[in-house]
């Protein structure tokens, strides 16, 4: 099951998240984003569990919860949305 994790502090590494999501089961992929031209954090990535029971106990337990001065927001992560691609000069 993955979670999306949102309104993370930028200095927040993969490691620290997988950290604090492993104290509720079993995590086998955490990926934090970033900005594809300055490379610094997005503020927010996902964490994968192997089962539903560790992901929802971790939406129960850090939903809300302040990590380094900021709440996060802690829900099951939806499908991405298929968005049409904008190339170079095709703007309408």
């Amino acid at each position: 099951m993955k979670l999306y994790v949102g309104n993370l502090s930028f200095e927040t590494t993969e490691n620290d998240l997988r950290d604090l999501f492993a104290q509720h089961g079993t995590v086998t992929d955490v990926a934090i984003l970033n900005d594809r031209e300055t490379g610094r954090s997005r503020g927010f990535g996902f964490v994968t569990f192997s089962d539903a029971n560790g992901a929802n106990a971790a939406i129960s337990a850090l939903n809300g919860k302040e990590v380094s001065g900021r709440a996060l927001t802690v829900n099951e992560a939806r499908a991405r949305e298929e968005r049409p691609r904008q190339f170079a000069g095709d703007r309408r």
